[in-house]
């Protein structure tokens, strides 16, 4: 306790920069965990107040009390309108519609259009992602540029572009009435927040390869989160596979290539935030489907976490002054204005493939055809950015992809066997 002082002491002056050197303040600003730090302190000026507010509408009982024009607002974002539904169905979209042989080559085309769009807008995302992270921006013969390093910025880039799609479909589109309390989004927004960032923080330590196979490894803490939060229960199948992963993942990681390139030296700063990522990420993905409970929409969950989002991060951005920051970098650069826009557009878009593809073919297909993408994307990004992976970290990124199929197979299996089941056995729950 003593010490703590000690270490908090310096920060106020820090972020003002008065009697640093700046050399020592640029080494502290560039420093991952102290950004992390000052972003999360900017999200909570934003949450303590929301709890507060909470807590005491809700000791007030204003649900009962409350009146004037506030009310509608507060009762939406405190209380909600609706309860929750028995079955999680009853919120989402149309039951998908089954090919018939008559339809047999729109079907085909359509499978075609959403797997075209999903690998185009994700694997254009993925290279622009490492571009922006890893490259620097204005290189001359005298001059080696500068690079981009404000990671919070770019979340907030696609986090507006989410927000607005995600609005204009739901205002043009019919959906079911909406009646979960806006706050609850933000235990989603939050984790969603702080995943992006740890995701795009994690480039500037680890390839992008290395990335890729770490999210493939998330369904491990994806399944002991939904024993901790949701109470699910697994097959054996899926321990199985959720180990051929960690091995084939540990086999990548653990490999050595010759003459390796500085940027694919995999370090425990990023070992660190790829964690981080696959905690904040499988926290989220858990906390969606209890909200799913509640009558709505994937496209309202789309609108609902990025209004939260787009609040915290331009919050926390004006904050500390990185907004004006992060602008004038893009005036500077218009290379970079061009990448930032294009990120945000295949961020979106690709939101909305996901969508389309689970209501109209189901959750198997779409697996398998983001299965491939990260395949291709560990290609591409070897093949554009000059990865080299060896002999024993190839068969590890072949075991991996194995495992995944193996468990869109054994799912596929498993969701024709439920169907056979009777009425009063529920089916066991999966990841």
């Amino acid at each position: 306790r003593s010490c703590l002082p000690l270490v908090l002491a310096p920060l106020p002056t820090m972020a003002t920069g008065e009697g640093i050197p700046p050399a020592l303040q640029d080494s502290w600003g560039d420093f991952w965990l102290f950004r992390f730090f000052v972003n999360a302190a900017g999200y909570a000026s934003i949450v303590v107040p929301g709890f507060l507010l909470i807590q005491y509408f809700k000791r007030r009982n204003y649900l009962e009390t409350g009146r004037g024009i506030c009310f509608p607002v507060i009762k939406s974002c405190v209380f909600g309108s609706e309860v929750k539904s028995v079955h999680q169905e009853d919120g989402s979209l149309p039951p998908r519609a089954e090919p018939t042989e008559t339809s047999t080559a729109r079907q085909v085309f359509k499978l075609l259009f959403c797997a075209a769009g999903l690998q185009i807008s994700y694997l254009t995302w993925g290279v622009l992602q490492e571009r922006v992270m890893t490259r620097t921006y204005g290189a001359t013969e005298t001059d080696p540029g500068e690079k981009f390093k404000d990671s919070q910025f770019l979340v907030f880039m696609n986090r507006i572009l989410a927000f607005t799609v995600a609005g204009l479909y739901c205002a043009l589109t019919k959906q079911p009435r909406h009646g979960a309390p806006m706050y609850k989004y933000s235990f989603a927004s939050l984790s969603n927040i702080l995943s992006s960032w740890c995701q795009y923080e994690a480039l500037k330590y680890v390839s992008f390869p290395t990335q890729v196979l770490a999210k493939a490894s998330k369904v491990i803490p994806v399944m002991m989160m939904g024993k901790l939060v949701s109470r699910k229960s697994y097959e054996y199948w899926e321990y199985l596979t959720a180990a051929l992963i960690s091995v084939g993942v540990s086999m990548f990681l653990l490999s050595s290539a010759p003459n390796r390139h500085v940027s694919t030296v995999t370090t425990f700063s990023g070992i660190v935030l790829l964690a981080g990522y696959i905690i904040f990420d499988s926290f989220t993905s858990n906390w969606q489907d209890a909200l799913f409970t509640y009558k709505m929409s994937p496209v309202q969950m789309m609108f609902g976490v990025n209004v939260f989002s787009c609040l915290f991060t331009v919050g926390s951005l004006l904050e500390q002054g990185a907004l004006l920051e992060s602008l004038r970098f893009m005036a500077r650069h218009s290379e970079f204005t061009a990448h930032a826009v294009l990120l945000s557009v295949c961020s979106a878009c690709g939101q909305l493939f996901i969508f389309y593809t689970i209501n109209h073919f189901g959750a198997a297909v779409f697996t398998i055809i983001m299965t491939l993408r990260q395949a291709f994307a560990i290609l591409l990004s070897c093949l554009i950015y000059g990865h080299t992976v060896t002999v024993v970290g190839g068969l590890g990124v072949a075991v991996v992809f194995v495992a995944l199929f193996l468990r869109v197979y054994a799912r596929s299996r498993m969701k024709k066997r439920s169907k056979k089941l009777p009425p009063g056995e529920p089916p066991v729950q999966k990841v």
